[in-house]
C-alpha cells in the first residue's frame, strides 16, 4: 500500500493543506493547498461561518490538483493550547512464547493514560521515553524481546476538548475527518530534527503571524511551551502606522524590500507608493529594515527570557522556523541576538520550500513515526482512489490531425 498522509494546518495568516507520499522513507510533496484564513483568531476559532468557506475552498483546490477528494487529514493545533505529564503503565505479555509485540507496546501506553486525564482534556498523543522489561531491564525498543511484563514512562500530551471539538466539528461540516490531532511544537520538530537532536537539550521557535511558539524538547520529546503575543503582522502593523500605507502594502514590501538586518541594507534601494490618504510616500530599504529588525529583535529577545523561564538546563540548541523566519538575511539577525548554538530551520521539499511550512511537513512526518510505532500502514486514499492518482484510468486524447497525432500514425502505422 502507497503511504499517502494529508496535514491541515489551520493557522491565523493561512491554511495549509499538504498531501505528502513516503517513498522508500522519502517524503514527496504530492499537493500543496493554501488559502489566507478567515475565522481563525490566534489559533482559535473564532467565526465557524468565515471558516468553513475557505476550508472548502483549500479542500477544492487540493481535488483539482490531485484529481480526488481528500477526505482525511492529520490535524495541527497550536502548542500553546496543550499541556504535558509524566505517567507510566504496563502490559502482561500474554502470547505463548511470550515474545513482546506492538500490541503488548499499544496496551502498555493505554495503560499510562487511563484514568489519568481530567475530564475536560483530551489525550492528543503518547510518547514514550523508557522501556523495561520484567520491572528490571532497561531497554532502548523492547519489540521481539521475551519477557513476562513490559514498562513504560511516557510523556502524555493533551489539550483542551472545546478546543479540539471546535476543529472537529467545523472538518465534520464539510465532510473530512480528522484521523489524529498533533500539538504543532511536536510537528516543528518533526520537520526539523536531525540525529544530533535526539540525544539532546533544545528549544523550537516558531514565529507565526499573530504568536510566537517557544517550546522546550528534552531528547525529542515535548516538554514545556510558552507563547508570546507578538508575531509578524506586528512588523506590518508597524510599517503600515508609520508610512500611512495599507496592510496589504506593508506586508509586500516588508517581503520584497525589507532585511532583517539593517546594516546590510541599502538607502539607495527606493520604493514609491500611494499611502491611504492618496499621497505619495518614498520608502528606501534602510529605513525600513530598521522597523523590521526593531521588532524582530523584540521578538526574539522575549524568547530568549522564556527559554529561560521554561527549562534551567542548558540548551544545546535553537531551532527558529516559521513564515516570517523567511525573511531576507534572517540568519545574521539570529548571529547577532544568540550567542548559543542556532539552527535556522530550513524546509528544503520540492513543492514545499519555505518554513511556513515547517508545522505541516511535521505534521505528516510525526504521523508517519507514530505508524511506524504502532506497526501499522495507512493511506489517505482507498484502493480505488489510489488507481485514479495513478493515471489508472486516464485516457490520452490525441488529434490524428495534431502534429502529436500523426507522430503516433507514424510509428504505430509503420
Amino acid at each position: 500500500m502507497r503511504k499517502i498522509i494529508a496535514s491541515l494546518d489551520i493557522g491565523s495568516s493561512s491554511i495549509k493543506l499538504i498531501v505528502g507520499e513516503f517513498i522508500k522513507n522519502s517524503l514527496n510533496i504530492l499537493c500543496v493547498s493554501e488559502l489566507p484564513s478567515k475565522g481563525i483568531k490566534k489559533g482559535l476559532v473564532a467565526n465557524r461561518e468565515e471558516l468553513i468557506p475557505v476550508l472548502k475552498e483549500v479542500f477544492h483546490k487540493a481535488e483539482e490538483m490531485l484529481g480526488i477528494p481528500v477526505k482525511e487529514v492529520v490535524l495541527s493545533i497550536p502548542a500553546y493550547y496543550t499541556d504535558v505529564l509524566i505517567s507510566e503503565g504496563s502490559s502482561t505479555i500474554t502470547n505463548e512464547n511470550h515474545v513482546i509485540t506492538h500490541q503488548d507496546l499499544i496496551r502498555a501506553m493505554h495503560a499510562a493514560s487511563y484514568n489519568k486525564i481530567d475530564t475536560d482534556m483530551e489525550l492528543i498523543s503518547i510518547i514514550p521515553t523508557r522501556y523495561k522489561i520484567n520491572n528490571e531491564t532497561a531497554v532502548p525498543n523492547p519489540i521481539n524481546m521475551i519477557a513476562n511484563k513490559l514498562s513504560l514512562k511516557a510523556v502524555l500530551v493533551v489539550a483542551p476538548k472545546n478546543i479540539i471539538n471546535s476543529f472537529i466539528s467545523v472538518l465534520d461540516r464539510i465532510g473530512v475527518k480528522a484521523i489524529d490531532v498533533v500539538t504543532s511544537s511536536l510537528s516543528d520538530y518533526a520537520a526539523n530534527r536531525s540525529k544530533n537532536t535526539a540525544s539532546l537539550v533544545g528549544a523550537i521557535i516558531n514565529i507565526g503571524a499573530e504568536t510566537t511558539t517557544v517550546s522546550i524538547i528534552n531528547k525529542g520529546i515535548l516538554t514545556k511551551t510558552e507563547v508570546i503575543e507578538l508575531g509578524g503582522s506586528n512588523i506590518d502593523n508597524d510599517i503600515s502606522y508609520i508610512y500611512k500605507i495599507t496592510k496589504k502594502d506593508a506586508e509586500h514590501i516588508k517581503e520584497n524590500l525589507g532585511l532583517a538586518t539593517s546594516a546590510l541594507s541599502s538607502s539607495d534601494e527606493k520604493i514609491t507608493l500611494t499611502d491611504r490618504l492618496g499621497e505619495k510616500v518614498y520608502i528606501n530599504a534602510k529605513d525600513l529594515s530598521e522597523i523590521i529588525e526593531s521588532r524582530l529583535i523584540e521578538i526574539l529577545e522575549l524568547s530568549k527570557k522564556q527559554m529561560n523561564l521554561l527549562t534551567r538546563k542548558s540548551l544545546d540548541y535553537i531551532i527558529v522556523t516559521g513564515g516570517t523566519s523567511e525573511l531576507r538575511d534572517f540568519h545574521n539577525l539570529l548571529d547577532k541576538v544568540f550567542t548559543k548554538m542556532h539552527i535556522l530551520g530550513k524546509i528544503d521539499i520540492v513543492g514545499a520550500r519555505s518554513n511556513k511550512y515547517s508545522t505541516g511537513i511535521g505534521t505528516i512526518k510525526y504521523y508517519n513515526g507514530r505508524l511506524k510505532l504502532k506497526n501499522k500502514e495507512y493511506s489517505a486514499f482507498n484502493l480505488e482512489e489510489l488507481e485514479i492518482l495513478s493515471g489508472a484510468h486516464k485516457k490520452v486524447n490525441i488529434n490524428e490531425n495534431s502534429i502529436l497525432g500523426k507522430l503516433f500514425g507514424y510509428f504505430f502505422d509503420s
